[in-house]
């Protein structure tokens, strides 16, 4: 089994929808928690395990003291969802008003940037396997995009997306290629520090990339990023388990790109699979990398998750991986919470009755567990 964890930005709120900039006091007061640049967002970070019960622990641990903090600062809890969904104002309220990195973000980016989601990390240690992994989970990505969406409202209205984030995430660079190696990754990189298309090694805003201590150079994980928050911890686990199972099989069977296309051709086929899936999630119509044949999303999804099974069955892992049909059967979060919107529901109790059950399903689970 492969290393796992979390990089997770979350909003905190009123239990009313209403989005609270508080970071600053819990970065000063929560060990483990990091600013973000609007300070209604915060981030924690799991530390990297390979069973799935610790994952769990490590993903729930730091919410509950999290909650708890939030309770003694008044009546503030966590909100789901990966963009304000109630919050009228274009407004950036800076976290740290004097780091020069947040103001060009502000400056060049706006409210745009202002998300919250969930980072995938997975420990891929030889690095030429890393580029290779990275290669063809780009090309899927959106797959996992439809998994996760949980953006449909933003600003009071229903946008029309399933995922509003990344529909307005401004990805940078605009143009990103599939790596051919890892020298590649390397001088593509230096040369957009250079030309000033990315400010640092962190300001590589795609689907997937490389990461580790020392970027471009040492590498030891995989992280996508396209996904959005996920409430629900056994839905983040099957998510994960399937973008195990998918790197295992890569790994295991040497695959990399075979595809009808160039790989100019497969960039601009990614981006487009991303906004349609941004777009309608699970019913999706996508172009597959390899036959250029148009799939719904769900249909592929189905394809991996048969694939993965007997892996992960064989790994004595395969519980975790089961939510993913309820996800397939039942909808993402986005497509759950409209169902209510269509039932004549609005989008203020949506929420709130999302935050208040959230909370719940939490606290749940931690008594499971401890």
């Amino acid at each position: 089994m492969l290393s796992k964890g979390f990089e997770v930005e979350v909003y905190t709120a009123t239990p009313q929808g209403e989005a609270v900039g508080l970071s600053d006091r819990i970065v000063r007061d929560l060990q483990g928690f990091v600013r973000e640049p609007d300070s209604r967002n915060v981030e924690y970070t799991t530390p990297p395990c390979t069973r799935y019960e610790h994952l769990l622990v490590a993903l729930l641990q730091p919410r509950r003291k999290l909650r708890a903090y939030l309770q003694e600062l008044g009546n503030f809890t966590i909100m789901p969802g990966s963009t304000i969904p109630l919050w009228h104002e274009d407004q950036f309220f800076r976290s740290d008003p004097h780091n020069p990195y947040h103001t060009y973000i502000e400056q060049t980016y706006g409210t745009r940037v202002v998300t919250a989601s969930i980072h995938i990390n997975i420990g891929i240690p030889d690095t030429e396997t890393l580029m290779r992994a990275c290669r063809i989970i780009r090309l899927e990505a959106p797959l996992y995009l439809a998994l996760s969406a949980s953006s449909p409202f933003f600003r009071g209205e229903v946008t029309g997306f399933h995922s509003s984030r990344w529909q307005m995430f401004p990805k940078t660079p605009r143009i990103v290629p599939l790596f051919r190696s890892h020298q590649h990754y390397i001088d593509w990189t230096n040369e957009q520090l250079a030309l000033g298309t990315m400010q640092n090694v962190r300001h590589l805003w795609s689907a997937v990339r490389p990461n580790g201590a020392n970027r471009p150079y040492d590498l030891n994980r995989l992280e996508l990023r396209i996904c959005d928050l996920v409430s629900d911890p056994t839905h983040l686990l099957a998510i994960t388990a399937l973008l195990e199972a998918r790197i295992q099989q890569i790994i295991d069977s040497h695959l990399d790109i075979d595809s009808c296309f160039s790989m100019e051709e497969l960039v601009q086929i990614s981006d487009r699979n991303e906004i349609l899936a941004a777009s309608s999630s699970l019913d999706a119509e996508l172009v597959h990398w390899q036959t250029g044949e148009t799939i719904l999303a769900r249909d592929w999804i189905k394809n991996l998750y048969e694939t993965a099974y007997p892996l992960l069955k064989q790994s004595g892992t395969v519980c975790f991986l089961a939510p993913l049909l309820k996800i397939l059967e039942q909808g993402n979060e986005a497509q759950r919470w409209l169902q209510q919107i269509e039932q004549g529901q609005t989008i203020d109790s949506v929420v709130q009755k999302s935050i208040a059950e959230v909370a719940v399903q939490e606290a749940q689970l931690m008594d499971l567990l401890l």
